[in-house]
């Protein structure tokens, strides 16, 4: 079978059996093109003759050419499925990155808003327009639900229950999940509705069934997401820079602080793995030194 329609075979696998996003399939890849590119650089462009030791050498050459550990890691992680989705498929005799181990990557913990700042970053977010309105909606429920921005962007209108304070999430790998969401979200959404996305999506003449709109009425896109979080924080008092999952990592983090066991923060945020939610298993410098003084013997 020719390269390339390995290739596309492989992300049409991902897309069409897996459920990944567009987005997950482009990183794939470019992964592949990145790999398949310096096999041919090399002399041997055919997947099926790769080796060990072939692997091996391309891990020095990312080395040298100063990828991340993150970015080396990721990389492998791709090439090592595809190859797993060519042996399984019998288009190879093996998977050459089987036995490849690489560090563990350093521990980096998630960023998020001190309670404080989150008051701040809420109280910039207030404003009399209709895009104001969305973008309090938007923020109360990405901070109400810890949902990601991507199954954030996807919320429809069926999605959500007022009545019982609960959204259906569509998340990765097509999985559903009930996400519970409190009395602030759920007078926000109520206000949006009524006074912003109806009048937004009628006067540029838009029918769709998603929850949030940006200005012309259409579905808003994890970039508009970005785009309006960067715009909060510009009209703020905050210096600290954000990112789009901040809010869901400040909605770990405070359920935690709070004591909220980690298995029902894990099935919140839609982890397979309950590996996944540990990273949040940190504590605020405050909750550190108060159970320090609490608990040590000579505080």
């Amino acid at each position: 079978m020719e390269k390339k329609e390995a290739i596309q075979i492989f992300l049409t696998y991902l897309m069409t059996e897996r459920n990944y996003s567009e987005l997950t399939k482009k990183a794939y890849e470019e992964d592949i093109a990145s790999f398949s590119n310096f096999l041919e650089a090399s002399g041997d462009g055919n997947l099926e003759n790769v080796t060990t030791q072939d692997v091996r050498v391309y891990l020095a050459y990312l080395q040298e050419e100063a990828y991340s550990r993150n970015s080396v890691s990721r990389k492998i992680s791709s090439l090592r499925a595809f190859y797993q989705f060519l042996l399984k498929n019998q288009l190879v005799n093996e998977n050459p990155f089987s036995y490849i181990q690489l560090k563990k990557k350093a521990l980096k913990l998630p960023h998020f808003f001190y309670e404080k700042e989150l008051e701040v970053f809420f109280e910039a977010a207030q404003g009399d327009s209709m895009l104001d309105k969305r973008n309090i909606a938007l923020i109360e429920v990405l901070y109400a639900t810890g949902i990601r921005v991507s199954e954030c962007t996807s919320l429809k209108m069926q999605d959500i229950d007022q009545e019982l304070g609960v959204l259906l999430i569509h998340g990765k790998g097509n999985k559903e999940r009930y996400v519970p969401f409190g009395q602030f979200a759920a007078a926000a959404i109520e206000n949006y509705c009524r006074e912003s996305r109806g009048i937004l999506m009628e006067k540029h003449h838009k029918e769709h069934p998603y929850l949030f709109v940006n200005h012309y009425g259409d579905p808003i896109t994890t970039n508009g997401i970005r785009y309006v979080l960067n715009q909060i924080i510009k009209k703020s008092s905050l210096t600290s820079h954000i990112h789009p999952h901040m809010l869901r990592h400040t909605f770990a983090t405070h359920l935690l602080n709070n004591g909220a066991d980690m298995r029902t923060v894990q099935e919140l945020l839609g982890h397979a793995s309950l590996s996944s939610t540990q990273i949040y298993a940190h504590v605020t410098k405050e909750n550190l030194q108060k159970n320090y003084r609490l608990f040590h013997p000579r505080p």
